[in-house]
């Protein structure tokens, strides 16, 4: 066992929180800015890197760093240790409406590929670092580009997604989805983007000109509501950007708009 042991339990339905337990001396990483409550014996340190290698030197520190600046991440990752005589808890939540997907990365092959923001948090030990797609037309078209997140290890791990998280298993088949929409996949999957057929699909259709191609045999899950589609609806519908105001349907509403400056 290279990653620490971790208890863990999942609050909620649809916002959901993942409580950590921690016996002394244990350990989780978390990605900056994720942490929701903490115990009183928890302390917890801004590192760069994610710890699985103490005996890295500084120019391999400088390396992870700059990978972690390619995804768009913080350079540093928050360590949380239990520094207390018992068990104590701190608790993490996805900063938008969604699910939390806890991973035993040993049941997967000690290996998971997620979008470059499904990563929540995860026992001390595990490999945190970018995966490059290996098909142009993936980096190209797909809404994650080239650039994936890969999660190595043998613990527990946890992705964040939107809205509800389906897994599909899928035995030497072939599942399309759209580009938005894919939070992660094991290693036996093969990654690809496909343009939707018809020209008719493509100007009406909505769904976009490309859909993400998972091939072979592992585990997929799907998020229902990608973040950015979350924004786009809420953009099209404020009122400052042209939607319809469908909340404060009395004159005062508008008078009290008004004063605002809205």
């Amino acid at each position: 066992m290279r990653c620490h042991e971790v208890d863990y339990e999942i609050i909620g339905e649809s916002l959901q929180v993942v409580e950590v337990e921690l016996d002394p001396g244990e350990k989780v990483i978390a990605e900056a800015g994720m942490m929701n409550y903490m115990e009183e014996g928890i302390s917890f340190e801004t590192k760069m890197g994610d710890g699985s290698e103490p005996d890295q030197g500084l120019m391999g520190k400088l390396f992870s760093a700059g990978k972690r600046m390619v995804m768009g991440e913080s350079v540093f990752m928050t360590h949380f240790f239990n520094e207390g005589q018992g068990k104590q808890r701190v608790a993490f939540a996805a900063p938008y409406p969604g699910s939390i997907v806890p991973l035993n990365l040993a049941d997967f092959g000690e290996k998971v590929i997620c979008q470059k923001d499904a990563f929540l948090c995860a026992a001390l030990g595990t490999k945190v670092e970018i995966a490059f797609s290996k098909k142009i037309g993936a980096g190209f078209f797909g809404g994650e580009g080239f650039i994936l997140q890969k999660l190595e290890g043998d613990g527990m791990a946890f992705m964040q997604a939107g809205g509800t998280v389906v897994r599909k298993e899928l035995n030497n088949e072939t599942l399309r989805v759209d580009t938005g929409c894919l939070v992660g996949f094991t290693e036996g999957i093969e990654y690809d983007i496909e343009m939707v057929k018809g020209l008719k699909s493509m100007i009406f259709g909505g769904e976009g000109l490309w859909l993400a191609t998972l091939k072979g045999t592992g585990s997929v899950w799907v998020q229902s509501l990608p973040f950015s589609r979350l924004a786009d609806r809420l953009i099209a519908s404020a009122p400052a950007s042209g939607g319809s105001d469908k909340g404060e349907g009395s004159v005062l509403g508008g008078i009290g708009r008004m004063l605002d400056g809205d």
